[in-house]
């Protein structure tokens, strides 16, 4: 009986949480639009970085599509699972940002894809609180910072909302984000001090409690158009987050390659974002470096997501019963070795300065 859930096809359990690929990659995306704007480059990114995203999202979308036709009984499994739950909004958080990164190359793209994220985006937040307040078998280990999706991933609509002309909305949403934040912050951080450490697989997540205040800092930016103390509040809560779990790397470079790997890339993007957002409200050259060096960083854990992901694929050890977020690998690939990783590291702080050399040798003048 154990053996059973192997007769159907690998189709049946492709997760939702492959959608976090595309966050990780529109944030870069976006990154690199907003340095290259702000050092006045034009290294020709943008156009393969967009399409790179726009190919995988649809690809993933496709197959997605076909498991709901195929093995509807699947996809109804993982909208009630605890944990997989709250990945399927990556799905309209990816439109989003697809929409913000398009935002610069065609308002007449931009526009749709927004409107089909935020509406959905909506839907699922809808759903997602109604199964948290009406649940009957939730328990406090199944609470990671995962959860923060569905309901701080509102926060993302304003980026685009307001150039497109959706004040008020953006304002709705943004007001949702928020006000979710804090509730779910003070409920994860109850889970992480009071209650057993998350399992191995979900370590990662902790990455996501760096979204909610860059992102939000991002999006009030636009919609009050100017730096105020309540934005800076935003900004330096993501920073110190970011600095915290930096501190905690030891804990994370053992871990097994698990999708949930994918949590460290939008937050990263998202306070690099936000560094490069500060810099251009306050011309203060510290955060144009910060946000360069971030963006580096980013771009080669970008690179290490996609090489270990097409490992896993190519091991099959991704789409097998049990497997994302919430369960643990069913063939998880050997532990990595003791140099290996922190040889990594080294290689991804070299990156980072180099991205605030880049900064520094290209600030426009006038910073300070």
């Amino acid at each position: 009986m154990e053996n059973a859930p192997q007769t159907l096809p690998r189709l049946a359990y492709f997760p939702v949480s492959f959608f976090a690929m595309v966050m990780g990659l529109s944030g870069l995306t976006i990154g690199w639009e907003r340095l290259q704007a702000l050092l006045q480059l034009d290294l020709g990114l943008t156009p393969w970085l967009l399409g790179i995203t726009g190919f995988i999202f649809g690809l993933l979308l496709f197959i997605y599509a076909l498991k709901i036709l195929l093995y509807r009984a699947e996809v109804v499994r993982e909208l009630h699972h605890p944990i997989r739950l709250s990945f399927f909004p990556t799905i309209s958080i990816s439109l989003l940002l697809l929409a913000v990164a398009t935002l610069p190359v065609s308002h007449a793209l931009s526009k749709p894809l927004w409107i089909a994220g935020a509406s959905l985006h909506l839907l699922f937040t809808l759903y997602i609180l109604s199964v948290w307040i009406h649940h009957e078998h939730f328990q406090i280990h199944h609470l990671n910072p995962a959860w923060f999706i569905p309901a701080v991933g509102n926060v993302v609509v304003p980026i685009a909302g307001v150039p497109l002309g959706h004040l008020e909305i953006s304002w709705f949403f943004f007001s949702i984000g928020m006000l979710f934040w804090l509730i779910l912050l003070v409920i994860v951080f109850n889970r992480i001090l009071f209650h057993h450490p998350l399992d191995a697989h979900l370590m990662p997540t902790l990455f996501i409690l760096i979204a909610p205040p860059a992102v939000g800092f991002i999006s009030y930016l636009k919609l009050v158009g100017s730096l105020d103390s309540f934005g800076r509040i935003l900004y330096f809560a993501g920073l110190f987050l970011t600095i915290l779990l930096f501190t905690q790397i030891r804990r994370f470079i053992g871990l097994r390659f698990f999708l949930s790997w994918w949590a460290y890339s939008f937050p990263l993007a998202a306070i690099g974002i936000a560094s490069l957002s500060l810099f251009h409200a306050s011309h203060q050259t510290i955060y144009l470096q910060l946000g360069s060096g971030l963006v580096m960083l980013l771009s080669g854990v970008i690179l290490i997501l996609l090489i270990q992901t097409a490992q896993a694929v190519g091991r099959q050890a991704i789409c097998v019963p049990d497997q994302g977020p919430g369960a643990h690998a069913h063939h998880p690939p050997a532990a990595p070795g003791r140099v290996t990783p922190w040889l990594i590291v080294a290689g991804l702080a070299l990156l980072f300065a180099a991205g605030v050399w880049l900064a520094i040798q290209f600030a426009p003048t006038g910073a300070a």
